[in-house]
């Protein structure tokens, strides 16, 4: 019982309930969780060993999707195998510090996976609009800026929330009702005026999406103009068909977190487990969905892994 003592200002550990209502269930929930977890670790790791190992494609377009990927593997790794401790052993105990650590992971990794698929957008601008100044524009000093700029914005974002939440005095028990320790879940359990720490999540949250969605689509509007202007039908259809893949990524990444944030303010009502299942499907399906979205659409990827398991 020593472990749940309550210090001078936090708890020494917090438990973590898993998917509130549906407890019973968990094992059977595991199984989806498991496989898409098993998915993102194969698919990330196979485009990033293929990536470094084919010096054919080390271009900026391939480049940023080993970022992406070596984003949604930490990303996709900071909760997964926790919940599937919960699941499958009712391991809920989480100690306090490292439940801060796991909340700075994994909104900070939130944050670099957006910024990657703007640098994307960026990358299918330049290649589209600019094709004859693509290689002297994305250079690979370039691209490691871009890299180093979005993780710094994620770490300067997020660095404050850790040292905020452990000031606080947390007199409403040790159960965070959820699976991970997400930033709004912990707040709930602190005592005082967190009207900051509420004002601070929302506010990194619509400029993060905000912001990033709109110079996506501003990418787009004048990637659709250029390839509306030119000549033929197929010209068209080639140029357009290389963002198709990059498409995917924003529409399984941004779905997620705009699915939810409509369902809180629209079905405040509904019962905790919809949140937290959709804030699940947010973290796992990502990982999991982009390495299948560029193995199949992105040619060079696909004849790599096709060679790869031929060779085997």
């Amino acid at each position: 019982m020593s472990a749940y003592n309550i210090t001078s200002t936090h708890p020494a550990v917090f438990l973590l309930m898993g998917i509130p209502g549906l407890e019973h269930l968990h094992m059977w929930i595991s199984i989806p969780f498991c496989s898409a977890y098993t998915l993102a670790l194969l698919g990330n790791c196979t485009l990033i060993f293929i990536i470094r190992a084919d010096a054919a494609l080390h271009e900026p377009m391939y480049l940023f999707l080993a970022m992406l990927a070596a984003i949604d593997l930490v990303l996709s790794s900071t909760t997964l195998p926790k919940m599937l401790a919960i699941f499958w052993f009712r391991d809920r105990e989480i100690n306090f510090y490292a439940c801060l650590v796991q909340m700075f992971f994994l909104h900070s990794f939130s944050i670099m996976e957006s910024a990657m698929l703007l640098a994307m957008a960026f990358d299918r601008y330049v290649a589209i609009c600019k094709p004859l100044h693509y290689t002297t524009i994305l250079t690979r000093p370039l691209i490691a800026k871009i890299g180093m700029a979005a993780v710094t914005r994620a770490v300067t974002l997020m660095t404050p929330l850790p040292f905020l939440l452990r000031s606080f005095h947390y007199c409403r028990g040790p159960m965070i009702a959820h699976c991970y320790c997400e930033h709004m879940a912990v707040v709930r359990l602190a005592c005082g005026d967190t009207r900051f720490n509420n004002i601070y999540g929302i506010a990194v949250a619509m400029f993060i999406v905000v912001l990033d969605l709109l110079f996506v689509v501003l990418s787009y509007i004048f990637i659709l103009r250029a390839v509306l202007q030119l000549a033929s039908q197929e010209a068209r259809y080639k140029a357009f068909g290389t963002c198709v893949s990059h498409i995917g990524a924003i529409l399984s990444f941004y779905t997620p977190v705009v699915i939810s944030s409509v369902m809180h303010r629209v079905a405040r009502r509904a019962a905790p487990h919809v949140h937290i299942l959709l804030a699940n499907f947010y973290l796992l399906f990502p990982p999991m969905i982009n390495p299948i979205i560029y193995g199949v659409k992105t040619k060079q990827i696909r004849e790599r892994v096709l060679g790869l398991f031929l060779r085997k």
